[in-house]
């Protein structure tokens, strides 16, 4: 194309002995001029059309679709911890929180993807706000609830703990759609890293760690449902937070936990 307005531009135009640039006449310069003119019109069409041919439209763009996608694999969730099962006098004035994260790895059991099974690991920490007392030492603790008309600063037990959940999984995804109704279901089995107690009447404080009444192997039920990032989660613990050696009175400690929070599932 710029040969071709070369061409244009050397026919009318000639220069004289000086090197000065003369315009042809004209009667000649009408010719060119329409040879010009329809070259032009000619490269304007040639553009429009090749500009036409390649504009970007978001229904031309084509998106590989993952037919064998996973859905849920990390977790992470804060949950409201309440004592169930717990013995007479005791209560909880304080919210009791607690957290957990981990991971699941999914295994869809049909071809639309929409039941699947998830095994997994992770962390959980719960941390429990109420008004029984344990003093005493790790090997000897001792237990008692705390009367109603007794002030103290701090009275409270958390545990650290490493879990195993599997899940049973029914959702409406598709590989084209990230938001979605799910409804799982799991067990769990959860194993005792770390805990500590801490008693403070504004007198002494009493700090145990490594508490031997103190179950080490927990397991339980849950079942979350939700759509896209909210979910509400409800676990069960199908057996006591302590040891039949956990006594008050001569009556062991049956004390279970029932959560109930919202936990969030990405990836």
């Amino acid at each position: 194309m710029q040969r071709f307005f070369y061409d244009i531009c050397k026919q009318l135009c000639i220069s004289n002995e000086f090197g000065e640039v003369l315009i042809l006449s004209n009667s000649f310069n009408s010719k060119i001029m329409m040879r010009l003119f329809f070259g032009c019109f000619l490269f304007l069409s040639i553009f429009k059309g090749f500009s036409q041919e390649t504009t970007f439209s978001i229904d031309t763009l084509h998106v590989k679709i993952d037919s064998l996608y996973r859905e849920d694999q990390f977790y992470a969730g804060l949950n409201y911890n309440s004592i169930v099962k717990k013995p007479e006098g005791l209560s909880q004035d304080k919210i009791s929180f607690g957290f957990s994260a981990g991971f699941l790895r999914d295994f869809p059991l049909n071809k639309s993807r929409t039941f699947a099974i998830a095994p997994g690991i992770g962390f959980t920490f719960n941390n429990y706000l109420q008004n029984m007392a344990i003093t005493g030492t790790s090997n000897n603790p001792i237990y008692g609830v705390v009367p109603s008309d007794v002030d103290f600063n701090k009275n409270r037990f958390e545990q650290f703990r490493v879990e195993v959940p599997i899940e049973f999984r029914w959702r409406t995804s598709t590989p084209e759609t990230f938001q979605f109704f799910r409804l799982y279901g799991g067990f769990k089995v959860s194993y005792l890293l770390y805990d500590k107690s801490v008693f403070d009447d504004g007198i002494q404080k009493i700090v145990i760690k490594g508490n031997k009444d103190f179950e080490e192997f927990l397991y339980g039920v849950y079942v979350s449902i939700g759509y896209s990032a909210f979910n509400l989660q409800v676990y069960y613990g199908l057996n006591s937070i302590f040891k039949s050696t956990a006594q008050i009175n001569s009556v062991p400690l049956a004390m279970n936990t029932l959560s109930l929070g919202v936990v969030f599932y990405i990836l």
